[in-house]
């Protein structure tokens, strides 16, 4: 019998002002796939009711922001109405349209293990690579079971954010089944663009080199922030990744991450994009059958 997802009450609703114009919306202390989908669907039912004075919707992973215009709304009608909003969302019957996307990884890659390698003396097991500590620690005996299971089964976008265009990703399995893994003792002063970091449950994608906390598994040849919109999934926003997209961590070698850079480079590379009307209900009652649909939607 397949195992569903133990769902997570939401016991803590705290609304919060940020200057004149912003409020936060927190829906639970800590996250759940309950929260951020909670999250997801409340922020998207604001967007289609067109709300007056909405400037812009953030979601996150167990909260959302919203910034406004108080020429045009008033903040504690505007509290109200999310009030209300909250309860009229019923997140077992509710769906959104999720993109599906590949995303390749080259694992154990040169450029993240040399930069992992000048900052041994920052980490936990300064003997050990990232890789290797953070497959002992969640019970792998090798570093190859460790990479199947985290590119085994789709992750969800619970936000982006931090520094521009970086999205963090919860991996959709049940929670006894998550990997977990701590940030550097210190951060570093340098992480490659584009490298694959975990910290916590979450995967991130660091979109530009920079200083950075995250176990460094590996690099990915595509881009998920194109400031100049040149390339050709960039053209709608200079961000690819939303919250509520499913990426799926794809294994690579080190002949085809050379192959899609170039093409990403010339501007001839096209991400594989599927679409699928996500039902979070579904998804917890079956992770693992939702998880092959999901993954399905690539393949069609």
């Amino acid at each position: 019998m397949t195992k569903g997802i133990q769902r997570q009450e939401l016991s803590s609703l705290r609304y919060e002002y940020g200057g004149d114009d912003q409020i936060l919306v927190e829906l639970s202390e800590e996250m759940s796939f309950d929260a951020n989908f909670a999250a997801q669907a409340i922020t998207q039912e604001i967007r289609d009711r067109g709300l007056p004075g909405i400037v812009e919707i953030a979601p996150a992973n167990a909260s959302y922001l919203i910034r406004f215009d108080p020429t045009e709304q008033n903040p504690d009608d505007l509290i109200e109405e999310l009030k209300e909003l909250k309860e009229e969302i019923d997140i077992t019957n509710y769906t959104w349209e999720a993109r599906v996307i590949d995303v390749p990884v080259l694992y154990d890659d040169p450029w993240t293990h040399e930069t992992l390698m000048q900052f041994r003396e920052r980490h936990q097991d300064p003997d050990a690579t990232d890789l290797e500590y953070s497959a002992r620690i969640n019970g792998f005996d090798s570093v190859e079971a460790f990479v199947d299971a985290h590119s085994g089964a789709p992750h969800m976008v619970t936000m982006v954010g931090f520094v521009p265009g970086l999205p963090f990703t919860f991996q959709m399995v049940p929670r006894e089944d998550q990997i977990e893994v701590p940030k550097y003792v210190q951060p570093r002063t340098a992480t490659p663009s584009r490298a694959i970091g975990y910290g916590g449950a979450f995967t991130a994608i660091y979109p530009v080199k920079g200083a950075g906390g995250y176990q460094l598994f590996g690099r990915t040849p595509v881009e998920v922030l194109d400031v100049d919109k040149e390339l050709a999934d960039f053209q709608e926003s200079m961000v690819l990744p939303n919250p509520g997209d499913i990426l799926k961590y794809r294994q690579i070698d080190r002949q085809e991450y050379d192959a899609i850079r170039n093409g990403v480079e010339d501007g001839t590379y096209e991400y594989n994009i599927g679409t699928i009307d996500f039902r979070p209900e579904e998804f917890l009652e079956d992770p693992h059958g939702y998880n092959q649909r999901l993954s399905g939607v690539l393949n069609q």
